[in-house]
């Protein structure tokens, strides 16, 4: 019983320690996206960022995307913006770019071969697996996997989000 409640606070104590912390100001980071133009997320300084971590082999982060492109259309004029953190590897990074112009998804994909980025934000390499940051480039929520009906949270967090005071 014991060696069960210490394994489990051992569990606990793991994923506190490598998860980011919320009100944590988000970390930066410079990567590709499938055009091979160079991104930095602090260029999204000042808005409302969903960091989406996802694959082109995982169901359900085809499933979450289309609710985060039509959140993204209905929002990005108020200052949000979706960042796509692809986390295929050098075998299927050159599926990216096709898939997302098959789906004709508009919101900026960024990719992590190497997953330098995923291993700062999502080391247990969870997909899909978003961070909402504020416009004070704080960690706002963290959401791991996806489930229908997450996207309705999401967006209410977001919205809320945005309707908070701009930092100076």
């Amino acid at each position: 019983m014991i060696r069960m409640a210490l394994a489990a606070l051992v569990l606990v104590l793991g994923i506190a320690l490598t998860t980011p912390a919320l009100a944590a100001p988000a970390t930066d980071f410079t990567l590709r996206d499938i055009n091979g133009e160079s991104v930095q997320l602090d260029q999204y300084r000042g808005q409302v960022i969903l960091l989406s971590f996802w694959a082109t082999w995982c169901g359900p982060c085809k499933e979450e995307m289309p609710h985060l492109q039509a959140l993204y259309e209905e929002q990005k004029d108020q200052g949000f913006v979706v960042l796509s953190v692809s986390s295929d590897d050098a075998r299927t990074a050159s599926r990216v770019k096709p898939y997302i112009r098959q789906k004709g998804y508009t919101f900026p994909v960024v990719l992590d071969r190497d997953s330098s980025v995923t291993g700062t934000y999502n080391p247990s390499k969870t997909l899909p697996y978003s961070i909402l940051i504020g416009r004070d480039f704080e960690i706002a929520q963290i959401h791991s996997g996806y489930n229908p009906g997450d996207e309705v949270k999401i967006k209410a967090e977001v919205v809320e989000l945005l309707a908070a005071p701009k930092p100076e």
